[in-house]
């Protein structure tokens, strides 16, 4: 793979980052907190604006502002770091396909699209999308996410399948 192409998925992180940041101005700008903006399909999809302070399905909302720090901020920098390191390094031109790489991209873009609401607004992430789940798994909405939840969502399902489907054979070592 060449240097330059090596470089080429983190425009979809970019992508991913834009986007969300200007979803997530536009949802603060026009939709007060707490408040649905748009109701389609019914009751089926919300554009509201609510703020989470934990991570998925609010885990770790009461654990002490340090430890927020630490968890939601400083690990997930690691990560991000760790996840750009192995899209462009030559160490893993064997174990990545370019498809893998993008898919790490994704996951980059989201985390970091809410890794800069976490810096910037006072680690409180802001979510926009509420979906009616009609009751499925004991939910009457799924919980309010926004475009990086998403990127993230869709890029590990996305590299889950083909790194169960690429039918690539690993070395045990």
């Amino acid at each position: 793979m060449s240097d330059k192409k090596r470089y080429l998925p983190f425009l979809l992180s970019a992508g991913v980052i834009i986007i969300d940041q200007i979803t997530k101005a536009l949802i603060v700008h026009f939709i007060p907190e707490g408040s649905i903006g748009i109701s389609l399909f019914g009751d089926f999809l919300w554009i509201c604006h609510v703020r989470n302070d934990a991570v998925a399905f609010s885990l770790g909302a009461g654990f002490p502002e340090w430890i927020k720090y630490i968890l939601f901020i400083g690990l997930p920098v690691l990560l991000m770091i760790a996840l750009s390191y192995a899209i462009v390094a030559h160490r893993f031109d064997e174990e990545l396909s370019s498809a893998e790489r993008w898919c790490i991209a994704g996951i980059v873009g989201g985390g970091i699209g809410n890794l800069i609401d976490r810096i910037f607004r006072s680690l409180r992430v802001v979510d926009w999308i509420s979906t009616n789940n009609y009751g499925v798994f004991g939910m009457e909405r799924f919980p309010t996410y926004n475009i990086a939840d998403a990127a993230v969502v869709v890029s590990v399902i996305l590299l889950v399948i083909i790194v169960l489907f690429s039918g690539r054979r690993k070395k045990i070592r």
